[in-house]
């Protein structure tokens, strides 16, 4: 349920689960982890995260929601594999970006999304609470007080509000987004692996 294109030095990962919203299992959580480290292990210069349909993804899978997939330590491992990949990370946002698919969303560099986009977390309503980095993360790109409104009064905000926070960098029209997104990767596309990473951990 993951589709896997490498080109150039650049890996994309497509979540390609589109009737069911591209909603996660452990499966696919294990098997993005597995595939961020096969991208180092590579060498790749980018990697982009995408989702297949007009939702990026809808979060857990709610059947394995119940079971436990909501508090798994699988989501932080996901997270923090992309957090830490050398390569440019980029999360290439066909559509609405909801609950614990965030994590991955926010460990990436740079975040483009449709104008249809919208964007929730609503783990106050389900009685969860966010995956340990995420509130940090999100805090850093929008603020705290727009981060509790997210993580704590349940805001759905919108495209236009998610790039006038800075949650993401443009609003791209989906018939573009793929090229818009490559277009991004172009220079380290041509870079040493050794300077991206030095580059990156230059930015805090």
């Amino acid at each position: 349920m993951i589709r896997v294109e490498t080109e150039d030095s650049i890996w994309t990962l497509t979540l390609a689960r589109p009737e069911k919203a591209n909603s996660l299992t452990s499966d696919m959580l294990q098997q993005l982890c597995d595939l961020v480290d096969a991208a180092g292990q590579a060498q790749a210069r980018a990697i982009i995260l995408t989702g297949e349909g007009r939702v990026f993804s809808a979060g857990a899978d709610l059947d394995e929601a119940r079971a436990g997939l909501a508090v798994s330590p699988l989501w932080e491992a996901l997270s923090g594999r992309i957090a830490a990949a050398e390569c440019l990370t980029l999360a290439a946002l066909n559509g609405t970006l909801a609950g614990g698919a965030f994590g991955m969303a926010l460990a990436c560099d740079l975040r483009l999304c449709v104008p249809e986009a919208k964007f929730f977390y609503p783990v106050m309503k389900l009685g969860f609470l966010p995956q340990p980095s995420d509130p940090g993360r999100l805090a850093a790109l929008v603020g705290p007080a727009r981060a509790k409104m997210i993580l704590m009064a349940g805001a759905k905000i919108t495209a236009e509000e998610a790039r006038d926070w800075g949650l993401v960098e443009r609003i791209v029209p989906a018939e573009s987004l793929r090229a818009e997104t490559l277009a991004l990767c172009a220079d380290a596309q041509g870079a040493r692996l050794a300077h991206i990473a030095a580059i990156k951990r230059l930015v805090p």
